[in-house]
């Protein structure tokens, strides 16, 4: 295991997901090792059985997915490394997901959201720009806290973010955003700085780089303070940007490029999400519904 995390880090792949997967296969080897089953002698049945009890006790089936997808990694290396001969995971197949749309909200939720955060203090010129940042570059929390402050590049308008897999992209920047961002690095950043030498864009009270808990409880007070209903969250805003661009005429491929999905099939969600707001608005418009 502490093999396959590094080979994981060589990679690329983001501190918490390397800490998800050793979560999830500590459990795995503990269900294992009681029955006396050593890495390369686990079978297919023997991780059907797995996944079977985990259901058993009432696990989601997304958390049963994401442990399976756990185990078939750790045996993808194994195999690549001559460590087992086969995946026995590759056999087993996922639970069937429930099709979750994603909370999004409306332009004007938007605009209220973050029209309500005042620009007095350092830490509320932060939030005004962490917050304008995300929902106008539809960024992930982790890489809003992984900003450091010369991402941003004012003369070409532009944010240089480092996503999943160490994947850099470069994402325009609207001007909302950007007057934001200029008035927190002239007022607010460096207030909160202590240290000359923390690269991070957005720094805590404490002159330190914020982690995804401040970002979601500082979004929590902000939605709050704008009367929204619960359940916002940082990756509420992302989804509002991919569903706004969508509503307004954006094709998939380049909201895919946008977001940084390595995938289409991941970003197809938002005409899913685009549907139900037509079908919400045919019911309550259409006279004959």
């Amino acid at each position: 295991m502490a093999e396959y995390d590094r080979d994981l880090r060589a990679r690329g792949s983001a501190e918490r997901t390397r800490r998800a997967y050793a979560v999830d296969l500590a459990g795995f080897v503990e269900w294992a090792s009681p029955q006396g089953l050593d890495p390369a002698g686990v079978r297919h049945r023997d991780v059907r059985r797995y996944a079977a009890g985990l259901s058993s006790a009432a696990a989601a089936p997304a958390t049963v997915a994401r442990k399976l997808a756990a185990i078939r990694g750790l045996y993808g290396f194994l195999v690549r490394t001559e460590r087992a001969g086969h995946n026995p995971a590759e056999l087993v197949s996922s639970p069937k997901r429930s099709e979750k749309l994603p909370k999004v909200l409306s332009t004007e939720q938007m605009r209220s959201l973050l029209e309500r955060i005042p620009t007095r203090t350092p830490l509320e010129l932060r939030d005004r720009a962490m917050l304008e940042l995300a929902y106008s570059c539809g960024l992930r929390c982790e890489e809003i806290v992984n900003l450091d402050a010369a991402a941003m590049d004012f003369d070409s308008e532009q944010l240089r973010v480092l996503g999943k897999g160490s994947k850099e992209r470069i994402l325009p920047v609207g001007e909302p955003a950007q007057r934001a961002l200029e008035r927190y690095l002239g007022r607010g950043r460096r207030a909160l700085a202590t240290d000359p030498r923390e690269p991070a864009l957005f720094l805590s009270k404490s002159g330190r780089r914020l982690s995804n808990s401040d970002v979601t409880r500082r979004l929590g007070l902000w939605t709050r303070e704008a009367a929204l209903a619960a359940g916002v969250s940082p990756h509420s805003l992302r989804h509002s940007f991919a569903t706004h661009l969508l509503e307004g005429g954006a094709d998939l491929r380049t909201i895919q490029e946008l977001l940084g999905h390595s995938s289409i099939s991941t970003t197809q969600v938002y005409t899913r999400v685009d549907a139900a707001r037509l079908r919400d608005t045919y019911a309550a418009s259409h006279p004959r519904a």
